[in-house]
């Protein structure tokens, strides 16, 4: 599959942008049934998706371009170590996940924000997969661990980590963090 270039949108079309040069290629398709995924979507104002998995395409963040909305991007977190989500401040919609530093160079883009995602090629890893025996596992693990680490290896030493639309210059994020409570997270109605 040839790269592609893919416009997204939040829910009410005020945050938009571009996915630049993505496919298979420039980053990995995974389904996630995380107990955090999840409570993101609630805690964003979104319908839980359970029994059903949280569909994302890790690339790096040169790769998006905000070209409308860009002051609606608003980033929590349920710990104050752990990734920042970012949701669209407008209609709550959520869109992307980063780790706290530009430095770990990479994202996680919900692709439901696209109007096509086949360009993205097939889903290659599953996390947090419920197994017969009530354990979660993965599926797809070690193509996963390759891909990320490829990427932020590349983009760390080309400097292209700098390349973000999530950090400024001395690598803060671009809006203010809401650390989530213990109390909301605890508050969420999940299945």
């Amino acid at each position: 599959m040839a790269p592609a270039n893919l416009t997204f949108a939040c829910d009410c079309n005020t945050l938009r942008g571009t996915l630049v040069g993505v496919g298979p290629g420039a980053g990995t398709r995974v389904e996630c049934f995380c107990h955090d995924c999840r409570a993101a979507e609630v805690y964003a104002g979104q319908p839980d998706p359970a029994p059903d998995a949280v569909q994302l395409y890790q690339t790096s963040p040169y790769r998006v371009r905000i070209e409308a909305g860009a002051d609606q991007l608003a980033p929590f977190a349920f710990s104050d170590k752990g990734p920042l989500r970012w949701q669209a401040r407008c209609c709550g919609a959520t869109m992307f996940l980063t780790a706290r530093s530009p430095k770990l160079s990479f994202t996680s883009f919900r692709t439901d924000r696209l109007d096509d995602d086949s360009a993205l090629g097939p889903v290659v890893a599953r996390a947090f997969v419920r197994k017969a025996n009530g354990k979660r596992g993965h599926e797809g693990l070690a193509r996963f661990i390759v891909g990320f680490a490829r990427r932020a290896l590349g983009a760390r030493l080309s400097g292209r980590w700098k390349d973000t639309p999530f950090f400024d210059a001395s690598g803060a994020p671009v809006a203010p963090v809401h650390l989530v409570s213990t109390a909301e997270r605890d508050a969420l109605p999940l299945t």
